[in-house]
Parts: structure tokens; C-alpha cells; sequence
């Protein structure tokens, strides 16, 4: 056994012993990139991460592209870290299928949950039955939340699949307010449009900017 094979044994004993409590931030980064990193010393790059992205919450909420930037950090290190800040967010967001939705506070917490901190843009739908009981609710873009005649037949398309009487969508503004553009409006109206002939209402449209949402519906833009 090497040296700093005798270091990562250590350090996965006291981790088992004393809990996380014990450990010092770069510590914690340095643990998880022993399993990425193998056999070699890897706390100069725990703390370079550190240095560079200003915290431990930093460093997760990095891309993937920034991470690889950090010396010594390679595809396998910088995928860890990305995925440790996706199950955490995944983790922090209960899976709403089966949920029954009844008012704008729940559908709009929701997707405060789960869109805050991110960096992109995200368009969200959620298929309701006739009762307000979630069938589904899946991200249909990322990168950008631009409704175009792609992204409204996609609305289409799940909708139909998942069997809904209505749905909700949901898209945020990461570096905005919760204050929904003409261009959302209008294309508001183009999902409205798309789903009429079908049966299928669009009862809310909600725009999330950090902890705040605004609903289209309680606007009144869209007609209840």
C-alpha cells in the first residue's frame, strides 16, 4: 500500500467513524474524487476547485466544461461532481406523478423547487386528469425556453400520451424576474390554441425566477 492509498483509507475509516461532521469542505471534495481520481494525491485539486468556484455549492452547481478547466481534473472527475448536484437536486425534488394538484401556490411551489439555482432555461409540463392528479411532468427543453412550433407539438405529443384533461407548463428565467414577456404570452396562446381542438385545457402557465413565481392564469392572460 502507497502513501496515499494509506491517506484514502484513513480518510474513508474516519468518514465511517465520525460522519461528515468531521470533515472540512476540501476534505469532503477530496473524498469524492477519490473515485475518480485513482491513485494519486488529489487535495491540491479539492482545494483548487474550492479556490476557484468560491465554495462547496459552487462546485457542484459548475458545468462540466468549467470543472475540466480545473488541473488535474479530467472527464471522469468533472462527470462525478455534475452528478453529485444532480442527485442532490433530484433528491430536494419530490417526483409529483400521483400528487393531486389543487391549487396555484402547489403547482407554483413545485416548480420553484425544482427549477431553483439553475443556470438554463428550462420548459416544463405537467399532464393533470380530470381530478388535478399528475400524470406526468417532464422537462421538454433545456438551454432555452423559446416555445417553437417544435416545443408545441412536444406539448402535443406528451399531453396526448400521458392521456390528460389538462396541463400546466412551467419555464423560469435564471437571470430575470417572475414577470412573463409578450413573447411568452404569445406563445401561451399558441399552446392554448394547439390543445383546444383536442379537449385539453392549459390552466396555468408559471414563470419562476429564483424562489418567486408568477402564474399566468391568476394574471388573468390566461382565461380560466
Amino acid at each position: 500500500m502507497g502513501i496515499h492509498d494509506g491517506h484514502r483509507a484513513r480518510k474513508k475509516q474516519q468518514f465511517l467513524r465520525s460522519g461528515p461532521d468531521s470533515f472540512a469542505n476540501h476534505e469532503l471534495l477530496e473524498l469524492a474524487l477519490f473515485y475518480a481520481i485513482p491513485r494519486r494525491d488529489v487535495n491540491g485539486t479539492a482545494h483548487e476547485l474550492l479556490e476557484r468556484f468560491g465554495s462547496l455549492a459552487g462546485v457542484l452547481e459548475a458545468d462540466v466544461e468549467e470543472l475540466r478547466h480545473i488541473p488535474g481534473v479530467g472527464d471522469s472527475a468533472a462527470i462525478l461532481l455534475k452528478l453529485l448536484s444532480v442527485v442532490k437536486f433530484r433528491a430536494g425534488c419530490s417526483e409529483p406523478e400521483g400528487k393531486i394538484i389543487s391549487s396555484t401556490d402547489e403547482a407554483g411551489e413545485f416548480f420553484v423547487r425544482r427549477m431553483q439555482g439553475q443556470k438554463r432555461e428550462l420548459l416544463y409540463l405537467m399532464c393533470l386528469d380530470g381530478k388535478g392528479k399528475v400524470l406526468s411532468c417532464r422537462c421538454l427543453s433545456a438551454g432555452s425556453a423559446n416555445m417553437t412550433s417544435t416545443s408545441v407539438r412536444q406539448v402535443v405529443e406528451q399531453a396526448l400520451r400521458s392521456g390528460a384533461v389538462a396541463v400546466i407548463l412551467a419555464h423560469n428565467h435564471p437571470s430575470g424576474i417572475a414577470l412573463p414577456s409578450r413573447a411568452d404570452q404569445h406563445m401561451t396562446q399558441q399552446v392554448v390554441d394547439a390543445l383546444a381542438p383536442l379537449g385539453i385545457r392549459l390552466l396555468d402557465h408559471i414563470v419562476v425566477a429564483d424562489d418567486d413565481f408568477v402564474s399566468m392564469a391568476d394574471s388573468g392572460i390566461i382565461k380560466r
